[in-house]
């Protein structure tokens, strides 16, 4: 009798049965909303799938997506920083004065800023680690003060000219292989992001400190150090971005141009899936989610809707984003029987 073994399953095929599960469901839905945005104002306005359009949407997003990705770390540990958008003003009116100060040196101004940074990230860090206050509330007061302190040193005003610096020109207006050097940036540090989750033992440790804490601590790791970490990756970062946002601007802005971006951050880390408790999200979906609040973003802006209906956007996406997120987690709705 011959036996019949069944079709081995191989080639294309399977790999196009597997995406699903690998590309995960969260994934997939912000694909499907993506491309339902794209169609939609592509529709609606013939110039807004353009590849110039879409290079704006790029570059618009790329301080916002430099933003949700460390945003995206800080979550998954079990933190989270409202201030990042002030710690980004304070960089970029930073980067100006120094460069105007050292005499139209690009480098100074580059370093201050980064510098200044990661002050402001240990700072923060230090508050919540040893001043033992939440991370919700230290970040808001430090959203207030760091907000103030751009002020102050700025006397509110957008401070120098760094156009005429062949440096700034280069980050905010310059192109490889036919992307801006922006959207480069944004690729670098979401691509040493990823792999630092996702292939070495840090990555897994903020994982597992988002997960329980307790048990992590019971592991032998040190979560103070962990944290505090963190949120100087963060100073960093919102440095850099606080940078880009002089050199795309020509001058530093201590309000305009950083004001809302914590909550665009947020809103995006919320989207791509993780989860706010902790121990759960990504980089891809974060990126994702930052896509598509650019794409809608632009798509309101050249359908010339009021601009303030996109704040109504964000906060409507960011509750459903977390009201999603309990359906799945299966929690008990807050304050209505079980």
């Amino acid at each position: 009798m011959t036996t019949l073994h069944p079709a081995v399953d191989t080639g294309p095929a399977k790999l196009l049965r597997r995406a699903p599960a690998r590309i995960g469901a969260q994934n997939l839905s912000l694909l499907a909303a993506l491309a339902a945005v794209l169609s939609v104002f592509g529709v609606l306005n013939d110039n807004y799938l353009g590849l110039d359009n879409l290079k704006v949407i790029a570059e618009a997003a790329t301080i916002t997506g430099l933003l949700a990705v460390v945003q995206t770390v800080v979550i998954i540990c079990g933190g989270l920083d409202i201030s990042v958008g002030s710690q980004a003003g304070v960089a970029s009116v930073v980067s100006a004065m120094a460069f105007t100060a050292s005499g139209s040196t690009a480098l100074a101004g580059i370093a201050a800023a980064i510098g200044v940074g990661l002050l402001i990230g240990l700072l923060n860090g230090a508050v919540i680690v040893y001043g033992r206050v939440n991370p919700t509330i230290a970040t808001l007061a430090g959203l207030a003060a760091y907000k103030g302190l751009a002020q102050l040193l700025s006397d509110g005003r957008a401070q120098g000219y760094v156009l005429g610096d062949d440096v700034f020109v280069f980050l905010g207006r310059g192109k490889i292989a036919g992307l801006p050097v922006m959207v480069w940036i944004l690729i670098l540090v979401a691509v040493a992001v990823h792999l630092l989750l996702k292939y070495t033992d840090l990555g897994r440790n903020l994982y597992a400190i988002g997960g329980n804490d307790t048990a992590a601590r019971l592991a032998g790791i040190n979560i103070n150090k962990y944290l505090i970490a963190v949120y100087a990756l963060i100073g960093a970062v919102a440095a850099v971005a606080g940078i880009l946002l002089t050199a795309r601007t020509g001058s530093g802005q201590p309000v305009s141009g950083s004001e809302g971006l914590e909550l665009k951050a947020i809103t995006a880390a919320a989207l791509g899936g993780c989860a706010l408790k902790g121990g759960k999200g990504g980089v891809g979906g974060t990126l994702l989610a930052v896509a598509l609040l650019g794409a809608l973003e632009n798509g309101l802006t050249v359908q010339g809707i009021n601009t303030f209906w996109q704040n109504v956007a964000q906060g409507a996406l960011l509750v459903l984003a977390v009201a999603l997120q309990q359906r799945r987690s299966g929690e008990r709705p807050v304050g209505l029987p079980g």
